[in-house]
């Protein structure tokens, strides 16, 4: 598929089809994650992919907060971002949204955590050419690691379109990453930047914020020489 087309392509799907996704296209999915650019190179990611049945089950009863279970069925919220404030369209959901949202979600044959360790990063600009021996957080601007782990993950959203599949990019709530990091021994230095649920997508399955809301003309977002130019 040409590149354009990809990008034209992407959206972020929320229900799958029961068909499995090839072995071939997972790994082709994060041998392209890894080609994200990072700084420093520091390579400070981490990709937790969970195919096996019991395993993806084991995730969506970790990272659901139990008010959104009710008995006898599997529930969740949307997801946080690290700032807490939802990436679904809306702060609030009633049960029975929080209840579809994750009733489409859990169908996805694959899931994959994109994880982030600052630790790398500071370590790496420790180094001789960098010389920030210190270590010391303040000198970053921004959290890079988070940065170069949605990179990451954007090249794996774009996979996806690729090889014929649909994806969605999503977070944990802050309050469920406890139970998430315990339930997959993930390692303490390791941040979850955010989740990807991939598989084939079901028709309307991309039925999200976009469907509501129109994309900003590029006037109103791009700014040249100056911003407001």
């Amino acid at each position: 598929m040409e590149f354009q087309e990809v990008v034209r392509r992407r959206r972020m799907h929320r229900r799958f089809s029961a068909a499995p996704v090839p072995p071939e296209a997972v790994d082709r999915m994060v041998r392209n994650a890894v080609r994200a650019p990072s700084a420093g190179f520091s390579q400070g990611w981490a990709f937790l992919v969970l195919e096996e049945p019991d395993d993806r089950a084991a995730f969506w009863t970790a990272a659901s907060p139990a008010a959104a279970v009710a008995p006898g069925e599997t529930g969740e919220r949307p997801a946080s971002s690290a700032d807490g404030t939802t990436t679904d369209d809306s702060p609030r959901r009633s049960h029975r949204d929080m209840s579809s949202w994750l009733a489409g979600m859990a169908t996805a044959p694959v899931v994959i955590l994109a994880l982030a360790s600052k630790a790398a990063y500071l370590r790496r600009y420790a180094e001789g050419d960098k010389g920030w021996t210190d270590q010391d957080e303040s000198r970053w601007p921004v959290p890079f690691w988070h940065v170069d782990a949605g990179m990451a993950s954007l090249l794996i959203l774009q996979t996806a379109v690729d090889e014929g599949l649909g994806a969605c990019f999503f977070g944990v709530p802050p309050t469920e990453v406890p139970a998430v990091r315990a339930a997959f021994a993930i390692p303490g230095e390791y941040e979850i930047t955010g989740v990807i649920a991939v598989g084939h997508p079901l028709e309307g399955g991309a039925a999200g914020s976009p469907t509501r809301r129109a994309r900003k003309p590029l006037d109103e977002v791009v700014h040249r020489g100056r911003f407001g130019s």
